[in-house]
């Protein structure tokens, strides 16, 4: 047993780090950035202007259904759309490159709604006497609520990371060598499933650990902050 694990590990370890870490980090930046867009077209309430209200509103029914595709598909079924449905109309994707796409996708879908509710939940009356003392709305987004809204969607998207990471052995099923990939060639030639899919859960659960400890860290630094200043 010992002899299988020592012989696997180091394939193991190369292909986390070659394809599922990068492939968790590049998708939940790109899903961040997705998220933060999507979350303002939704929360910030269109001008009355007509050359405005009507095209934002528009955007705001995208944004809208955005969030429910792909909140409402499993993402495995995303994944196989992007990969192997889109090359029906033209569109050929590197395993990889569609991996990303998939991923950011959905992880943008369900961190837009994190990032709204931090936003909401920043008390209206702050708005208000930022108007009064003359702040505009980009002065007030940007200065008083966002840092106050990303305080509160940390802990809940620190755990979308997470999730993601473990999401990533998904990539296996459009062929990217990732971990979880290597894990089931190598039990193609050993016959020995229980000890490899235990090995890779392992590893996982130890990437997935170091980041709780990260989020921890990163909660007790915000928090001190806060503390700070109402002091």
């Amino acid at each position: 047993m010992w002899h299988i694990i020592i012989t696997s590990l180091p394939e193991m370890i190369v292909a986390m780090i070659q394809y599922t870490i990068p492939l968790a980090i590049i998708a939940f930046i790109f899903g961040l950035i997705l998220a933060v867009l999507t979350a303002l077209v939704k929360f910030i309430e269109p001008s009355e202007k007509k050359a405005i209200r009507y095209p934002y509103l528009v955007l705001r029914g995208i944004a809208n259904f955005y969030v429910w595709l792909f909140r409402s598909t499993p993402l495995l079924v995303q994944l196989f759309i992007i990969f192997f449905g889109l090359p029906n109309i033209g569109v050929q994707l590197d395993p990889f490159i569609a991996a990303v796409i998939g991923f950011s996708l959905n992880t943008g879908a369900y961190a837009s709604e994190t990032i709204r509710s931090a936003l909401i939940s920043v008390p209206r009356d702050q708005w208000d006497a930022a108007y009064t003392l003359g702040f505009s709305t980009r002065q007030t987004l940007m200065k008083i609520v966002l840092p106050q809204a990303v305080r509160i969607a940390l802990p809940p998207l620190s755990n979308s990371f997470i999730g993601l990471v473990k999401d990533t052995s998904l990539a296996s099923s459009i062929t990217i060598l990732e971990m979880f990939q290597v894990s089931q060639q190598i039990t193609a030639k050993n016959f020995q499933p229980l000890l490899m899919y235990s090995l890779a859960a392992a590893l996982y659960a130890i990437v997935c650990t170091l980041l709780s400890w990260l989020q921890h860290y990163l909660e007790r630094r915000t928090s001190q902050y806060v503390k700070g200043s109402e002091a």
